[in-house]
């Protein structure tokens, strides 16, 4: 882990003895009390960090050495802030120090300190005195101490808030929230420093009066200074403004939740109030689109507010303002990606002033129906919509307005036309996990958009797949559920898809005889643009499947080994066992018919990729038990398909494991004691069948080329023919012929069938068991189909118990030697 040379150092900072641990506390202090600090007190210093965090045992410094320490944390030179902190963390404060030294220093805060503070704070009792001492340091004026400080204050306030928003009185936050406004509504609208206009020898009396701030656009701002205005300089209360915005969400969610409710005479006052400006002109950003703020002729009244509201109040004219700064051309592409921030925070907060206060959603509205309509045209303000559409989710159905655009635009061109953008696919899940309820409740849109969203995962699966872990659940319903199973195992082809799309876009049209991918030339002909428009499509409902699949799969043959497509292949299984985990639950025994018969039709309709056709088939077959156990007539029902599918002799070599299942559940539950419709008649036919498929694969040697057949398929097969002539005696001679002549074959030595000795012995010992069951038919069908009594818990299959045991003495004395 460690070069030799610093595990060396390590050892020798542990080792060190107290006698040349104290020579060395004396020399750095020493070192300290100098004026300037040179590289050789920078080298103690490090030594000094290495010394106290390289044992498990927290030191405490000689007081005059912390008191050194603590002096540089006030160092112009920040290396020395990071490195005093640093040791600080590491040793024990003395007694009775902490309050001293947060007293004398809270004046002088800069973010290492702070950081300091935060670590030190033993208890909530710490941190209350801490956040006391800093709302302190708010209210004194600028001429009392260095106002730099107050832009350390709001990080560390705002982390106290994170952690511990209940160390906040209710006197705190009063004159929090009105600082807040201060900074937010009345700071300077003049640009930091004076601007000369003169040349070498300008004197200090020829120095113009400070700018006016200016807009991005570059005029100059007729308003209050935000985030947004631009200059050559910017004065205090200006970055008061900057930080006081950054944290005014945060500020207005913790105020929320940690004070009281407010009485209802305060409520219909607000309400009352709110209404006399919704008829004011400050709704006109709806009409034009003028530029000239409509903000600052506000009512006096909102002096007379409490503080709480009055926050409100002028949190929703900064984010109106910053909305209208937002359609201002800015000179330069910082500018622009700055306006979309501060867009997404303005609606944020405009979002959290009306869950606080309902009575605000009809003057904020307007200004929002009017930004979506400005920005819903742009798709590189895709992550402002999401905002926008997270405010009509919460506030839409309050004030009675059509959402559906929002919806179309959010459902419909983010995913299908976004899906590369990281970011935003990001934001869009986030989006949809944080309000997976009210989406399922309230927009019917968000079930039906599955095909759209589905093409995030395929085209970044491994960065998105936790986030469909949880959503998919929500868009498996009675009427998604089989269209839902077809998009899911064309996900491979879709990420395929998506590629191409791409590509054809930048790529030029291959010549006849040149080099190119055929599926991209398939892509772009007429002849196939249907394949891939039905993957490509926005919404669920036309239809489950396409009919030329296989079609499908040649074309995308050699996106096999694209390493898109293949880690979109390896979330599929995954997926797929959310999928049937919550099918069950939705379902009726028609839905679950038709997904059994899904599961046989697309075992053999996969794309190429071996691995996944592999993983596809176990899961397959573990769900397949589950749907079978869950409803045993399911076998009755579609013993059609099930019979055909077992009929195949090919699904021996290439479906083994599923084909391994089907046999078994065939096996299983084609009785009477679990369907009552089901007949002799039906048990013989599907005996004939099985037994058709076991003679075959055992009287032949496999084709030149082919594996044989595997053991496991031969002795379910043998097991679920044996539990059939069970329940129809007639059918017990035919068995006992075939595993008698099973017996004399293996006897005779190999078998061509079968390559491992071991296997065939395993095979012939199954035989035999099975054998010696059907000479007595009442206990064999005990044995294979036992009443479920007796299967809860599985006695005979408990190696724990005697009944496997007595099985094999049952075996070994009926066998005739």
């Amino acid at each position: 882990m460690y070069s030799h040379g610093s595990e060396s150092l390590i050892k020798q900072a542990r080792e060190i003895q107290e006698s040349e641990l104290q020579k060395f506390y004396s020399r750095l202090v020493k070192l300290l009390q100098g004026k300037e600090h040179g590289h050789e007190t920078f080298d103690s210093l490090q030594r000094l960090h290495l010394i106290l965090s390289a044992t498990k045992y927290t030191r405490t410094l000689p007081p005059e050495l912390q008191k050194r320490v603590v002096s540089l944390l006030s160092s112009p030179a920040e290396h020395l802030q990071v490195l005093s902190s640093a040791v600080l963390r590491e040793t024990l404060p003395l007694s009775g120090q902490e309050l001293n030294y947060n007293q004398e220093n809270i004046s002088q805060l800069n973010s290492h300190a702070a950081a300091l503070l935060l670590s030190q704070a033993r208890s909530r009792a710490d941190l209350s005195s801490l956040c006391a001492q800093l709302l302190r340091g708010l209210e004194s004026r600028q001429s009392d101490g260095p106002a730099h400080s107050l832009t350390h204050t709001l990080p560390v306030l705002n982390t106290i808030l994170t952690h511990s928003p209940e160390c906040l009185t209710e006197d705190h936050m009063t004159l929090l929230s009105k600082k807040l406004v201060d900074w937010l509504r009345y700071a300077s609208i003049t640009q930091g420093g004076g601007v000369s206009s003169g040349g070498f020898f300008t004197g200090p009396r020829s120095r113009q009066q400070p700018a006016p701030i200016a807009e991005l656009d570059g005029t100059v701002s007729g308003d209050f200074f935000t985030v947004l205005c631009v200059g050559q300089g910017f004065t205090d209360d200006q970055w008061m403004n900057v930080y006081s915005f950054s944290m005014l969400r945060h500020w207005l969610l913790t105020y929320h939740s940690v004070s009281n409710g407010n009485t209802t005479a305060d409520t219909a006052n607000r309400l009352q109030l709110s209404l006399s400006h919704s008829f004011s002109n400050d709704d006109r950003s709806e009409v034009d689109g003028s530029v000239v703020s409509m903000v600052s002729a506000t009512s006096s009244s909102s002096r007379l507010l409490p503080p709480k509201e009055r926050l409100r109040e002028k949190a929703f004219q900064y984010c109106q303002r910053l909305i209208e700064q937002s359609d201002r051309k800015a000179h330069k592409r910082t500018d622009t990606d700055l306006q979309k921030a501060c867009l997404v925070e303005a609606v944020c907060v405009l979002d959290c002033v009306c869950v606080e206060d309902a009575s605000l959603v009809y003057r904020v509205f307007p200004c929002i129906k009017a930004l979506f309509g400005r920005l819903s045209s742009d798709l590189s303000f895709a992550r402002v919509v999401l905002p926008i559409a997270q405010f009509y989710l919460n506030h839409g159905e309050m004030a009675a307005v059509d959402c559906e655009s929002v919806w179309k635009l959010v459902f419909g061109r983010f995913p299908s036309e976004l899906f590369n953008n990281p970011f935003l696919a990001h934001e869009l899940l986030r989006f949809l996990r944080m309000n997976l309820e009210n989406l399922q409740l309230r927009v019917p849109q968000y079930i039906h958009s599955f095909p759209n969203l589905l093409k995030l995962l395929a085209w970044d699966s491994p960065a998105v797949v936790d986030d469909f872990v949880d959503l998919l659940p929500s868009l498996v319903t009675a009427g998604t559920a089989v269209e839902l199973l077809h998009t899911l195992l064309d996900l491979p082809c879709l990420s395929a898809t998506l590629v191409l799309q791409l590509r054809s876009t930048c790529l030029p049209i291959s010549e006849p005889g040149g080099r190119g991918l055929l599926s991209l030339d398939a892509f772009r002909s007429p002849s196939f643009r249907g394949l891939f428009l039905f993957l490509l499509r926005g919404e669920a409902g036309a239809g489950d499947t396409m009919d030329r699949l296989s079609t499908l799969h040649e074309l995308l043959a050699e996106a096999a080994d694209w390493p898109r497509v293949v880690q979109c292949a390896q979330t599929v299984p995954v997926l797929l066992h959310i999928f049937f985990n919550t099918v069950i639950t939705v379902a009726d025994e028609k839905l679950l018919a038709h997904l059994v018969l899904v599961m046989l039709e697309r075992s053999s309709l996969l794309l190429n990729i071996p691995k996944y056709i592999k993983e596809i088939h176990r899961v397959f077959s573990c769900h397949l038990l589950r749907l079978c156990k869950l409803q045993p007539s399911l076998v009755v029902d579609q013993s059609h398909e099930l019979l055909e599918f077992a009929g195949a002799t090919a699904n021996v070599y290439s479906k083994e494991e599923i084909y391994t299942h089907v046999v078994w559940v065939l096996g299983e539950y084609l009785s009477v004691s679990c369907d009552s419709r089901c007949s002799v008649r039906l048990i013989t036919s599907c005996f004939e069948a099985l037994e058709a498929v076991l003679f075959e694969i055992t009287s032949s040697a496999p084709s030149p080329g082919a594996a044989c057949p595997a053991p496991r398929v031969i002795t379910t097969l043998m097991s679920a023919l044996a539990k059939l002539a069970s329940r129809s005696h007639d059918l017990i001679p035919r068995v006992s012929l075939f595993l008698s002549k099973l017996r004399t074959v293996a006897r005779s030595g190999s078998v061509a069938w079968c390559s491992d000795e071991e296997d065939l012995v395993a095979i012939v010992m199954r035989g035999e068991e099975l054998w010696s069951l059907l000479k007595a038919p009442g206990v064999a069908q005990s044995v294979l189909t036992p009443p479920p009594h007796v299967m809860t818990p599985q006695w005979h299959r408990d190696t724990n118990l005697a009944m496997p045991l007595r099985l094999r003495a049952l075996t070994n004395l009926t066998h005739s030697q």
